[in-house]
C-alpha cells in the first residue's frame, strides 16, 4: 500500500466498472475503469467486465512522479504549439487534455517493451525517456524526427493514419516467433492510435490478425471524442473497446484522464500479452482539448459548453486535489514543478531556435542504410543542379 493513502480518500473501497449517472437528465456515462475521480478521490480497486481487478500501489514518490511528468508534458507541448504559432514550426499535433492517458500508459511499459506511435504521443516519448527536441525537428522541418527505435523501444512518429499497427502487430508476431513471451521477463507491444483510426482499414486488419495469432499485443486506442471535426457518434454505433469482441480478444475501456487508472489498466494489458494470452483493446475515454492540429480550427465543429465540461475533468487538476489531500506534497513543491516546467519549456525553445537549416544533399543521406548506386547517381545529379546556382542571383 502506497504511503499517502491517507485522509479522506476511498480506500477500501471497491467497485465495478459500471455507467455511472450524471447531469440534470440522469443521463449515463460510459461505463469505464476509474481510480481517482476528477474530484481527486481515490477509489482503492475496481473490477472490470470480466473480473480482473485494478488498482496501483505507488509510494509518495511515486505520486509526486506522476504529477511531475503531466505537468512537465504539458508545458513542452505548450511551447512547442506557440512555436508553431510563431512561425517556427510548419504544425503540432497537440496533446492537450490527453496527458493522463500516456503517462500513464507510457509508464506502464517495462524496458523491454516496444511501442508504436502515432505523431501526437509527446508523453509517451517524454515517458520512454527520448529527448523532447527530437521530434520538433520534424515538424520545423529540418530532419525526418528520427531517433534509434530500438535504443528507446519506441518508433518513429507515423503520420499514415493508422498504419502503425500494422507495423505493431508484425513486430509482435516476430516476438513470439523469437520466443519472447510467456514469462514475467517477457516482451509486449503497445500500438498507439486515435478514434478516427478505428476507421481505418490498417487498424482493423491488425486486429485479425493480432487475434488470429495471438499477438502480445496491446492496441491503445485515445478515444479524444472527435477524428479531427467528426464527433464519435459519427464514427461508431457502439462503444469502441466492444470492436474486440468480434476479432475475438477482450476489450476494455478507462477513464483516459486518469493516471492511475490508465496504468493499472495498461500494466495488466501488457502483462496478459508478455504470458501469452494474446491481445487487448484498450479505450482510453478523454478529450482533446485543443485543436487536432495547429492547422485545424475546432470552433467550427464543437461547442464551448462542451470544452468546459471537459475541462472539469482535467487530468492534472485530479492529481494535484489527490496529493494535496493526501498531504503527500505542498505549495513548494508544486511551485518548483511549475519553475523546472518552465525552465525546460525556455531551453526547448532555444534548442529549437538553434537547429541549423540542413543542407539539400542531406535529403539523400538516409533513404537505404548501405546506399544504392541509383541513390549514388541521383545524389550526384542534385548536387550539380544546386552548383549550378551558386554565383546567380536565385
Amino acid at each position: 500500500m502506497a504511503k499517502g493513502d491517507r485522509g479522506t480518500t476511498t480506500r477500501g473501497r471497491q467497485t465495478t466498472a459500471r455507467p455511472r449517472r450524471s447531469g440534470a437528465a440522469g443521463a449515463a456515462e460510459p461505463e469505464l475503469v476509474q481510480l481517482l475521480t476528477p474530484d481527486g478521490e481515490r477509489v482503492e480497486k475496481v473490477t472490470g467486465p470480466d473480473g480482473t481487478e485494478y488498482t496501483v500501489d505507488f509510494t509518495d514518490e511515486e505520486y509526486r512522479g506522476l504529477y511531475r511528468d503531466l505537468v512537465m508534458v504539458r508545458k513542452l507541448d505548450a511551447e512547442a504549439t506557440a512555436l508553431q504559432r510563431q512561425g517556427e514550426l510548419g504544425i503540432w499535433a497537440s496533446l492537450l487534455g490527453q496527458e493522463a492517458a500516456q503517462v500513464g500508459s507510457g509508464r506502464a511499459l517495462r524496458t523491454q517493451d516496444m511501442a508504436f506511435p502515432t505523431y501526437r504521443e509527446h508523453g509517451v516519448l517524454y515517458c520512454r525517456g527520448i529527448d523532447p527536441i527530437m521530434p520538433l525537428g520534424l515538424f520545423r522541418g529540418v530532419d525526418q524526427g528520427g531517433w534509434d527505435p530500438n535504443e528507446f523501444k519506441f518508433g518513429t512518429y507515423t503520420i499514415v493514419i493508422g498504419a502503425q499497427t500494422l507495423h505493431a502487430t508484425g513486430y509482435a508476431m516476430g516476438i513470439t516467433m523469437d520466443g519472447k513471451t510467456g514469462g514475467d521477463d517477457g516482451e509486449a507491444v503497445i500500438a498507439y492510435f486515435g478514434d478516427g483510426a478505428t476507421s481505418q482499414g490498417d487498424v482493423n486488419e491488425a486486429f485479425v490478425w493480432a487475434g488470429v495469432f495471438n499477438a502480445p499485443m496491446v492496441f491503445f486506442c485515445q478515444n479524444n471524442q472527435y477524428a479531427i471535426s467528426e464527433p464519435l457518434e459519427r464514427q461508431t454505433r457502439i462503444p469502441l473497446y466492444r470492436r474486440a469482441d468480434g476479432f475475438g480478444f477482450p476489450g476494455i475501456r478507462v477513464d483516459g484522464n486518469d493516471v492511475l487508472a490508465t496504468y493499472a489498466v495498461t500494466r495488466a494489458a501488457l502483462d496478459n500479452a508478455r504470458h501469452g494470452q494474446g491481445p487487448t483493446l484498450i479505450e482510453a475515454y478523454t478529450y482533446r482539448m485543443g485543436a487536432h492540429t495547429t492547422s485545424d480550427d475546432p470552433t467550427r465543429y464543437r461547442i464551448a459548453s462542451e470544452v468546459e465540461a471537459w475541462q472539469a475533468k482535467d487530468p492534472i487538476a485530479r492529481v494535484r486535489a489527490f496529493v494535496e489531500k493526501q498531504q503527500i506534497a505542498d505549495a513548494d513543491f508544486f511551485a518548483e514543478i511549475d519553475e523546472e516546467a518552465r525552465r525546460e519549456a525556455v531551453r526547448l525553445r532555444e534548442r529549437v531556435l538553434a537547429m541549423p537549416d540542413p543542407e539539400p544533399v542531406t535529403l539523400f543521406d538516409h533513404v537505404y542504410a548501405n546506399g544504392s548506386p541509383l541513390l549514388d547517381s541521383q545524389r550526384e545529379q542534385f548536387s550539380r543542379y544546386m552548383e549550378s546556382f551558386e554565383g546567380s542571383a536565385h
